[in-house]
């Protein structure tokens, strides 16, 4: 099986990419489906490929530095391994899947198999440990397997700016069978019909909802049947919440009366600390009182929109 060309990007502006992209479902995207993605939910890859997100201004520090340094990635794991490496300047489709499309980072030479380059902070390196590799990046790597037919895909981390790291993904028959079936469902059953999946918990879900409605109107509605049942899963979960968040004060309380005036504690298999740092908090009251004509202009008020629920009054 060969994966076919949906189309170059040799002279593609960014705007014509992105517009391109829209066509099918991409690496990113299979792991925001499959519910693994930190940067993205199911419901932001859909109103994507309708082409209703939000506009960005720009790109990410992250995601600008990981687009710059691609390069560097993938010339010092061609140092490292001696495997030459190309581009492969197209958005590639699957044969039998139109919707599943790959646009990757680089080919080996000689071979079938891939590589997608990375950079990662120092705050996650324990991701990497090991044979560890993030769930949402063993997800694309699967997926561009899936489109192409090939074998194995190698992946290579540049983390925190000094710590090189790459390793290989072999193919995975089963989860690339998984991954087909929920993509085949998400393309038909919800882009191509334009009915939206559900709402999960992610921050990007949060984000989303805030970028869509940003100011109320102060008009009621009725809510479907189901909201009951969401409204007393809620409560459910904010109590459980309530009894876990005392829980965990409570034994670190205690942990800190153990310590008493002592930063450092050792435990048989573990190590606590309560240290003493020092902090400065601006005191935006005193200031607003002694310079409110400073305040005023270097202020910014913002629309923000507050959620509660509460039991409603039956008047029947």
């Amino acid at each position: 099986m060969q994966a076919k060309v949906l189309i170059s990007t040799e002279k593609m502006t960014e705007e014509q990419w992105l517009e391109a992209r829209r066509a099918g479902i991409g690496g990113s995207d299979a792991a925001a489906i499959a519910g693994m993605s930190r940067w993205k939910s199911p419901v932001s890859v859909y109103l994507d490929k309708l082409g209703q997100s939000p506009k960005e201004d720009e790109a990410g520090e992250a995601a600008y530095w990981g687009h710059v340094l691609e390069e560097v990635v993938a010339r010092e794991f061609s140092n490292r391994t001696g495997k030459k490496v190309r581009r492969r300047k197209a958005i590639l489709q699957h044969p039998l899947y139109p919707f599943m499309l790959a646009n990757v980072d680089r080919l080996i030479v000689g071979e079938n198999v891939g590589l997608e380059c990375k950079t990662a902070s120092e705050y996650l390196k324990e991701e990497w440990t090991g044979e560890e590799i993030p769930d949402a990046y063993l997800i694309q790597c699967q997926h561009y397997m899936a489109v192409t037919g090939y074998k194995a895909w190698w992946i290579a981390v540049l983390i925190g700016g000094n710590k090189f790291i790459y390793k290989k993904v072999d193919r995975d028959e089963e989860l690339i069978g998984y991954l087909i079936q929920i993509e085949k469902d998400f393309w038909e059953n919800h882009v191509q019909k334009q009915e939206p999946p559900m709402f999960d918990g992610s921050d990007s879900s949060t984000e989303l909802l805030n970028h869509m409605y940003p100011i109320g109107i102060d008009e009621e509605t009725s809510l479907p049947l189901k909201a009951d049942e969401i409204i007393v899963r809620l409560k459910s979960a904010k109590e459980e919440k309530k009894e876990i968040d005392e829980r965990i004060k409570a034994d670190e309380n205690q942990l800190k009366s153990m310590l008493g005036e002592n930063e450092i504690g050792l435990a048989t298999k573990h190590r606590v600390t309560w240290k003493t740092i020092q902090t400065n908090r601006f005191d935006t009251k005193k200031f607003a009182s002694e310079h409110p004509e400073l305040f005023e202009e270097f202020s910014e008020t913002k629309p923000q929109r507050r959620f509660y629920v509460k039991e409603s009054v039956d008047n029947g």
